[in-house]
């Protein structure tokens, strides 16, 4: 057998500076060595491996608490403040901050409200389809809560101050612009219950309900544990999405866009409301509206015809 090829001390020493040894390739992966294993933190949870661009998602969701949901009176879409809220105070509704983020082609209404989205083209990450958006057309858009707020409500959120459940309602990390229908299929469920129909998108959409459950404090029960487990063994690199909003909100819901715009018409009647003028149409006509539910008593006076919480927009 002939002798194996001799490596010069200098080129061995090299190989040992840069963690290889002669024969072998490097490869870089992107993660960082201490990167690859998840610690144990003061209080005993495994912290979430940190790479250069996140946390993954898995090791984050082996550190969230498993427990049973709990059955809590009580649950109602009002418990997480009026729907949408201006959060941020940028003038604009959660929803219209969404509609923008996330549609394609977007339309606004400058002349009347420059945040207002008047159509748009989606494409559905949820189904993988393409939903055409037109304000007042029909209910083919909704805004999701990606951790559903009755989940939230059942696994944490029944126990929080009112500022912290708007907070998770208008939170950005927490909504997608999806199909109506797809929206409306989930309901309430969490991942054991539900996933996208659309299977590309199910490891993303385990991340980000992963994401906002460890940012909230939030548990899991352990049939959505491993639901979740399930989806990422095919995709064990997916890392959670980061950011979003601060997790207590001003408990009374800070100013919509209808409080912080310039009036343009003159001051209502004496009771504090518009009259009712029949159709949107006409009130508009009056330099009247758009009116919002759980905020405008002249809500109740006209048809919601998309179920977005605006009338007379």
């Amino acid at each position: 057998m002939p002798a194996p090829p001799r490596v010069p001390l200098a080129a061995f020493v090299v190989s040992l500076l840069l963690g290889c040894v002669p024969g072998e390739s490097a490869t870089h992966t992107g993660y960082l060595p201490a990167a690859m294993t998840a610690s144990r933190g003061d209080g005993g949870a495994a912290e979430a491996s940190e790479t250069p661009g996140g946390r993954l998602a898995a090791p984050l969701l082996a550190s969230l608490p498993v427990r049973p949901r709990e059955a809590r009176p009580g649950y109602a879409r009002e418990q997480f403040g009026h729907a949408w809220s201006d959060v941020d105070r940028n003038g604009c509704d959660t929803r219209d901050d969404i509609l923008r983020r996330d549609l394609q082609e977007v339309r606004l209404e400058p002349a009347r409200r420059p945040c207002v989205v008047t159509a748009g083209e989606l494409e559905d990450p949820y189904t993988a389809k393409h939903v055409e958006f037109l304000r007042g057309g029909g209910p083919a858009v909704d805004i999701d809560h990606v951790v559903a707020l009755a989940d939230a409500w059942a696994t944490g959120a029944a126990g929080w101050q009112p500022a912290r459940r708007l907070a998770l309602a208008n939170d950005p990390l927490n909504l997608l612009a999806v199909g109506a229908a797809a929206n409306r299929a989930k309901g309430g469920s969490n991942a054991a219950l539900w996933l996208p129909p659309n299977p590309a998108y199910r490891c993303a959409y385990v991340a980000r309900q992963i994401a906002v459950k460890a940012k909230y404090g939030l548990w899991v029960t352990e049939d959505e544990r491993e639901a979740m487990k399930k989806v990422l063994q095919g995709c064990p690199d997916e890392m959670v999405p980061e950011g979003g909003g601060p997790i207590d909100a001003p408990e009374a819901g800070a100013r919509t866009a209808k409080q912080t715009e310039a009036p343009t018409r003159g001051p209502k009647p004496t009771g504090g409301a518009d009259p009712d003028y029949g159709t949107c149409k006409e009130a508009r006509a009056h330099g009247a509206g758009p009116y919002r539910r759980g905020v405008d008593r002249e809500y109740e006076y006209y048809r919601d015809v998309d179920g977005d919480g605006i009338v007379c927009e």
